[in-house]
């Protein structure tokens, strides 16, 4: 059994004498996907920090394996329109070698936008022009922070299928961060119910009924499921509805992000 990517064993942090996340362990395996689930403030961002390595622990361990590569796909990004910063730009930030970037826009389904303004991208386009710099270096592990943020449903259904496919392609974990209660992927391995410790874990299913999740969220969300449709058409990037040809029936971060961007790249060469 291959071992694990990474191991938190009972971490602990503080801001000020606040205890933001309390005796919190996870383990991510190879292949494994994980989804993160909690109201604001409950410290999904505060665990992604730590994951990346961006801030220290107060109590607990943490294990690294050697061989972790970390792909990370932030909320959103959004652009000041008067900011002239193509694509291809964008990703030179994270690689400076060009040749790669047609490969990895072909497989994100947003090739043609390669000369174009970030600030000209549509919703689904943009959280695919970030999930294509996540997987630049090719990651044994992506770290999704609301990867559908801003795409509207239609938009949404693809982009989770396009992380399945990426999923299998780099045969990576994922580690996908949501408030929303009703997205969660039905390829899910297992979903963590955070609320500064850890409050439930294990399959949706069982996730959905436990009491400590009902206490949280409420009755009404004991039905949780991944939205699936099926239909005769297709989907736009931006999620606009392309007709059936035979039956024609019928997706915030300023400026301070490019630090992240600069500090991520840095460590995850």
């Amino acid at each position: 059994m291959s071992s694990p990517l990474i191991t938190l064993n009972k971490v602990s942090k503080y801001h000020n004498t606040k205890e933001t996340l309390s005796s919190v362990s996870l383990t991510i395996n190879p292949g494994q996907i994980i989804t993160l689930i909690g109201p604001n403030g409950a410290g999904k961002t505060t665990l992604v920090k730590i994951i990346l390595d961006l801030i220290d622990i107060d109590e607990g361990v943490i294990f690294r394996s050697p061989d972790l590569r970390i792909g990370y796909m932030p909320q959103k990004l959004h652009i000041d329109q008067t900011l002239p910063i193509t694509l291809e730009r964008f990703l030179r930030l994270t690689e400076k070698n060009t040749k790669i970037y047609s490969e990895v826009l072909e497989e994100v389904g947003i090739i043609n936008q390669m000369k174009c303004p970030l600030s000209s991208l549509s919703g689904g386009e943009m959280q695919r022009a970030l999930l294509a710099r996540a997987i630049l270096h090719k990651p044994n592990f992506l770290v999704l922070d609301e990867p559908v943020q801003g795409v509207d449903v239609a938009g949404q259904e693809a982009l989770y299928k396009l992380i399945e496919e990426l999923h299998r392609k780099l045969n990576c974990a994922v580690l996908m961060v949501s408030h929303d209660l009703h997205v969660v992927m039905s390829s899910t391995n297992e979903v963590l119910c955070l609320n500064n410790h850890v409050c439930c874990h294990g399959r949706p299913v069982q996730v959905s009924k436990n009491p400590a999740f009902i206490e949280l969220f409420g009755e009404s969300t004991n039905t949780y499921t991944t939205y699936t449709h099926h239909h005769d058409h297709k989907h736009e990037l931006h999620g606009e509805v392309k007709l059936s040809k035979l039956k024609g029936t019928a997706i915030c971060m300023v400026v301070p992000f490019f630090w992240i961007l600069l500090e991520l790249s840095s460590k995850f060469k």
